[in-house]
């Protein structure tokens, strides 16, 4: 085990390609279904819950967005929202004060810009208010099954460092590091797996590396 986690650390980009395909093998054999674990009913209550997710646990988004979608039904709703009334059914996903004005001004400008219909580009998506590289990959991917980049959650951050695929802090720079890895039409499922992985083997403390499918193939591994 040593004598294979020291070649890792000397891996050169070929072999560290070649290390990551087998992860994803892995992964790939664990995760079949990587669907988004929030709950919605529309292109735009997708948007939504992608937003209140920042910082925020999907088990927690999908406590709030059931009551939260069902007061507010269309895009017009939360266009027209009080959003103070937003601000308190959404409080318990944490900054919620900047989520619900970004969700306000989110639907007024697909309404004004988009005739009420979310886009489906990373272009026009990332133009919108609230929305960044990670939520857009998530819409295009789960959404329109469109897959333009890889999304970096802090579950994605952590264990890409922890298997040594990037050196990197920032979400932009782990994604590109990724996507030069991971051949693009898997990369919505890789960094869904990831995801999955980081929450029921990887968490941020005490990783349970002794159940981890990926231990032989990850410098971090404790076993």
């Amino acid at each position: 085990m040593k004598k294979l986690l020291k070649g890792i650390s000397k891996e050169s980009f070929e072999q560290k390609k070649a290390r990551t395909k087998e992860i994803e093998k892995l992964l790939q054999k664990e995760y079949r279904s990587t669907n988004t674990a929030l709950q919605y009913s529309s292109h735009f209550h997708l948007v939504v819950a992608v937003i209140l997710s920042a910082q925020c646990t999907d088990v927690r988004v999908n406590l709030v967005t059931p009551g939260l979608f069902a007061q507010f039904l269309t895009i017009e709703d939360f266009a027209t929202a009080d959003v103070r009334l937003l601000e308190k059914l959404i409080h318990s996903t944490g900054f919620y004060h900047n989520k619900a004005r970004n969700i306000i001004a989110c639907a007024k400008t697909v309404l004004e810009k988009h005739q009420g219909r979310v886009p489906h580009t990373m272009e026009e998506l990332i133009q919108l208010p609230g929305v960044g590289r990670k939520t857009a990959n998530v819409v295009l991917g789960e959404a329109f099954q469109k897959i333009e980049g890889v999304v970096v959650d802090t579950h994605v951050l952590r264990l890409s460092q922890r298997l040594g695929l990037t050196k990197n802090e920032d979400a932009v720079k782990v994604e590109q590091d990724l996507m030069s890895l991971v051949p693009k039409k898997k990369w919505f499922h890789f960094s869904n797996a990831l995801i999955l992985h980081g929450k029921k083997i990887c968490p941020a403390r005490k990783p349970l590396c002794d159940r981890c499918l990926l231990s032989l193939l990850c410098p971090s591994s404790n076993i």
